[in-house]
Formats: C-alpha cells, structure tokens, sequence
C-alpha cells in the first residue's frame, strides 16, 4: 500500500524475493492513460529482469483500457505460455461513476481469472484521484506500483512452487 510515508520501489524485502530465472510472465498494459501504463510496464521489467527473468520468458500485451486487462490476462492464461499475468492499468478518479464501475469490474475480474486458472493474475493498477497522483506512483516520489506487481508475481509463483513441492 502506497502512502506519503512509503515508497513502492523501496521494498525492504528484496532480498527474500526469489530468483525468476525459470518463471514465465504475461504483462497486460492499457493503452489508456499510456503515460502512466507505460512508466509501470518499465518498473515491472525492470524488477522482473532485476530478478532473473528471462526477457524470452514474458509475453507483453496492450489492451484499450483497464476494462479490458482482464479479457487480455484470460487469452494470455489460454495460451499456457505464462506462469503468471500481471495486469497494469490506471483510473482516475472523475465525475461520474464510472470510475467505481470499471474499478470494481477489474478487481473482481483479475481475482476471478487467478482462481479460475490456478495462477497469480496481479492487481497493477492504480486508482489515484489526480494525474499527479498516478504519475508519483508510477516512477514518481511513490516509487514504481510496477516494481511492486512484479515482486508480488515471482512471490507468488515461487509459493505455489513450494506448496506443491
């Protein structure tokens, strides 16, 4: 959880993440709000390579928006290919409530495809009030959410590897 006291990339665990040489990742990004998608997908590379991962071994692929990340995780999911999908999208906050319905559509979508296909499908998306507010943490003074939904995935991948060794 991002906050003024707490920066996204500052994560004091490093150490314990696990080596991802072997783990294979989708990475679904929105086209929408691009500034902000696109500074995420950097953090998320950079911390998956930072761990190993093998740039043959993640799939990338763009969406129109966030709506849309979850359709995009499934047909990556349908291929086999990905270990794990990590998700990347931004919604602002705007006047109408529109911003609650496609927010809520998301959260429930990525949680539903991550039970239905038995792998980590991660929530990478930000849900600031402001553009100000998504670009501090999307490489801004918050750090990088895209560093931390890459660190969730190779954790997550590497628990499902131990629950089931």
């Amino acid at each position: 959880m991002s906050s003024i006291l707490k920066n996204l990339s500052d994560n004091e665990r490093q150490s314990q993440i696990p080596n991802a040489k072997d783990m294979r990742f989708g990475i679904v990004v929105s086209e929408w709000n691009d500034e902000v998608t696109e500074a995420l997908k950097k953090g998320t590379m950079s911390t998956l390579v930072k761990h190993g991962a093998l740039a043959e071994n993640i799939l990338i692929s763009y969406v129109p928006g966030s709506f849309e990340l979850t359709l995009g995780a499934q047909l990556q999911l349908e291929t086999g290919h990905v270990d794990a999908v990590i998700c990347l999208g931004c919604i602002i906050q705007g006047e109408t409530r529109h911003f609650e319905f496609i927010c809520q559509a998301v959260a429930q979508g990525i949680t539903q495809l991550s039970l239905k296909f038995n792998k980590p499908v991660i929530f990478g998306v930000l849900t600031p009030d402001t553009l100000q507010q998504a670009l501090e943490r999307a490489g801004g003074k918050h750090g990088n959410k895209g560093d931390e939904a890459a660190a969730t995935a190779i954790k997550m991948l590497a628990l499902q590897q131990k629950i089931k060794n």
